[in-house]
């Protein structure tokens, strides 16, 4: 039997990283690699971010190493990639560094996205890994209708988006970087506490304790915003890294799989942040989308939602929709003041009362607005050959997601 390969994930303790750790080296059951390192920004023991009650399980098996460190001093990356003494050298890296807060400054953008990435990348290159993959998350909006393939036409809104996507060029411009890139719906699970979705499903509670109907802001809202269980993510993630092994290199998995990946930027950044690839420069990388196979619009994301907890799903009248097109902070302050208002008092009245969660029907701009994202599965289940774990995103999946909070205490328990 063949020695398994040995891997480092970067980042991605607040979003990712864990369900593929717990993917890796399940608590429970044989390990798919030698050894595992985790490298991020947090600490985990006492944590400074949520961890979710199963990850501690998974940082106590003996093949896991958690390294907290600062990954924008590139010297300190080039230290996460030397092996304990008479350990084998890493063969595969999973990238899940990068700011996901949509409001953080442009530096903070470049600094934390661009820059880290890019001196993973490097060094990862320099170290001849096997497998480079990065994950990238939604940030993206896409035409409601359309191809939905790795090829689909798209573009970028606002910074979060931007940089994001100007990671991906200047990942895939560094020569000899065996790079995958993973591209996801809308995420959620358990222990999920990112993104769009875990909102969502707590205002979807709030209408369903109140007994009244969950109305969306757009109409008639049947934009897409497809979907992926964490798992999945983080299986996509392991059998991306295991086709690059397969197929032998950067080179061949373009042939297969390469996408152009389009300047999106403004061209005058080229000449102000040198870790960008040039704006004239033709890039291609192996993409691969991760969804599931409901194929969400809007419409029936909220109506499952709601149903799931007893609630209708509605729209709100002209008046509203208007305002919120033109002024969308005009109506978050109303419609936070009801979400956080019952929010407060399910989590009070809970039995047994939830002191700590962090989880919140708090919704922001970004939350509201509209974010049509379309992702077709196909390539990833024909090239790679991935199966999904969880292909619909049901009343089930959502409810599996609630219960294993309320096992740990983050998510109210009322008889609502």
């Amino acid at each position: 039997m063949s020695k398994r390969p040995s891997a480092i994930i970067f980042g991605g303790l607040n979003t990712c990283s864990r369900a593929l750790a717990a993917h890796l080296v399940p608590p429970e059951g044989d390990s798919l690699v030698e050894n595992l390192r985790m490298v991020d920004k947090y600490s985990v023991a006492p944590p400074t971010t949520y961890i979710g009650a199963e990850f501690p399980k998974v940082l106590a098996k003996p093949n896991v190493e958690y390294r907290q460190a600062n990954l924008t001093v590139p010297a300190t990356v080039a230290s996460c990639f030397d092996p304990p003494e008479g350990q084998d050298p890493y063969t595969y890296v999973f990238d899940f560094s990068g700011e996901i807060q949509w409001d953080r400054p442009e530096k903070v953008q470049i600094a934390s996205t661009l820059k880290v990435a890019r001196s993973i990348g490097l060094e990862a290159a320099r170290r001849k890994v096997t497998a480079y993959v990065r994950v990238q998350h939604p940030y993206y909006d896409y035409k409601e209708k359309g191809p939905t393939d790795e090829t689909a036409e798209f573009k970028v809104d606002g910074l979060l988006d931007a940089w994001w996507h100007e990671t991906l060029r200047a990942l895939g411009a560094i020569e000899d970087l065996n790079l995958v890139i993973v591209r996801t719906g809308f995420v959620y699970g358990p222990y999920v506490d990112y993104g769009l979705i875990p909102p969502f499903v707590a205002v979807s509670a709030c209408y369903g304790h109140m007994k009244q109907p969950m109305k969306s802001i757009w109409a008639p809202g049947k934009f897409p915003m497809h979907t992926v269980h964490v798992e999945d993510v983080a299986g996509a993630m392991w059998a991306c890294a295991v086709w690059m092994a397969g197929v032998g290199g950067r080179k061949e998995a373009d042939k297969i799989a390469g996408v152009k990946l389009p300047f999106l930027n403004d061209k005058s950044k080229a000449e102000e942040v040198e870790d960008m690839a040039p704006p004239t420069q033709t890039i291609v990388a192996p993409l691969f989308n991760i969804a599931d196979d409901s194929q969400m619009t809007m419409v029936e994301l909220g109506t499952t939602l709601a149903n799931t907890f007893g609630a209708p799903f509605e729209f709100y009248n002209f008046l509203i929709n208007t305002m919120a097109k033109f002024k969308l902070e005009d109506v978050l302050e109303d419609i936070n003041d009801t979400h956080v208002t019952t929010w407060t008092e399910m989590i009070t009245t809970s039995n047994p009362p939830v002191s700590n969660t962090h989880y919140s029907p708090y919704m922001d701009q970004y939350n509201l607005r509209r974010h049509p994202f379309a992702a077709s599965n196909e390539r990833v289940k024909r090239i790679v050959g991935y199966t999904l774990r969880h292909p619909h995103f049901t009343r089930d999946t959502i409810l599996d997601m609630v219960d294993k909070l309320k096992a740990e205490g983050s998510w109210p328990q009322n008889n609502s």
